[in-house]
């Protein structure tokens, strides 16, 4: 039995910042923008006072009444996010809460842009194990709430989004087939926010300095993403005898088209046909982009696709999974 993806559904925000509205921001242009990372626009939640699980619920309650689930059927609820809603509870059990699901274990992973992909790995060992026969992995994010406005090197790049999954076991042969997940801790000093953690808690110097926003040193996130991104994906593929004609789509982390170009060529795959994107319309929305870009593209996908999920993230943090599609 392999842990499959049986639903899809996802939380979109209503408003639209586009690439003409940062330039009366900060210092930048649509062309600017578009040639360096592809973005053209993001979506921003506005609603005032509320948080990542805002998103995360309507995601989840639009799945569980797509697929005519029970809430009380779900066993397992991960949630990946780097922006929950409070340091603690787990933004997933305020999750379950909203939902009405009751009888789940709950937790959230915090594992950057490829929380996705790790969650649902995990995910993956406790519906084999029968630990559980329903689960969801929802990743989502207000990256909004950690983003300097002010900042022209990272205000373009991102966006706020939630995609949720239900997954169940079969025996089909669909399901995860395999997966490889990395990490080295040498990316912290990279890609990181400064403060607000127990190393340099809230203060009036921390706030005054602005250090609750992401920090990234682009350069070198770039140049360690396409090469690990980029080895991985291959590694996959290698290791499993899957040869580019074998591969349906390629469902790249939505970060930089440069960097998704780079994955492809390395895969020997078709960036026309293969490669599913859509970047230019919803930016980085860090752990989300992945399930919001399988929710999006998801009538291009037939039952027994091979599909690979590449991802890089804060951490750093990096892995591909192969996945038959199910549905």
């Amino acid at each position: 039995m392999r842990a499959a993806i049986t639903g899809i559904e996802a939380y979109i925000p209503s408003y639209i910042l586009t690439n003409d509205e940062l330039s009366n921001m900060v210092d930048t242009t649509d062309e600017w923008i578009m040639t360096r990372v592809g973005i053209h626009t993001r979506h921003i939640l506005k609603e005032q006072n509320e948080g990542m699980s805002y998103m995360a619920e309507r995601a989840v309650k639009k799945l569980l009444e797509k697929t005519n689930t029970d809430p009380s059927e779900i066993g397992a609820l991960i949630c990946s996010t780097v922006t929950g809603d409070m340091v603690f509870p787990a933004t997933a059990s305020i999750i379950a809460d909203k939902c009405g699901i009751v009888n789940a274990m709950t937790f959230d992973m915090n594992v950057g842009c490829a929380g996705f992909i790790h969650a649902f790995k995990t995910m993956s060992l406790y519906i084999e194990s029968g630990f559980c026969k329903k689960a969801i992995v929802v990743s989502g994010e207000k990256m909004s709430s950690i983003i300097d406005y002010t900042d022209r090197n990272t205000c373009p790049l991102f966006g706020d989004g939630a995609a949720a999954v239900l997954v169940e076991g079969r025996t089909d042969g669909t399901g995860l087939q395999d997966a490889i997940l990395r990490s080295n801790g040498i990316g912290r000093q990279y890609l990181h926010m400064v403060a607000g953690g127990s190393q340099r808690p809230a203060s009036h110097e921390t706030v005054d300095k602005r250090l609750h926003y992401v920090y990234q040193d682009g350069k070198n996130v770039f140049k360690w993403a396409v090469e690990k991104m980029s080895e991985v994906s291959a590694e996959i593929m290698e290791r499993n005898g899957l040869k580019p004609e074998d591969i349906a789509y390629l469902l790249p982390h939505q970060a930089n088209m440069r960097i998704i170009d780079a994955v492809a060529n390395r895969m020997g795959i078709n960036k026309e046909d293969k490669v599913l994107v859509n970047i230019e319309r919803f930016g980085n929305t860090s752990s989300a982009t992945i399930p919001i870009l399988m929710w999006d593209k998801q009538k291009l996908l037939k039952k027994g696709d091979n599909l690979i999920l590449s991802s890089f993230g804060a951490g750093f943090a990096w892995g591909s999974l192969w996945v038959k599609w199910s549905i």
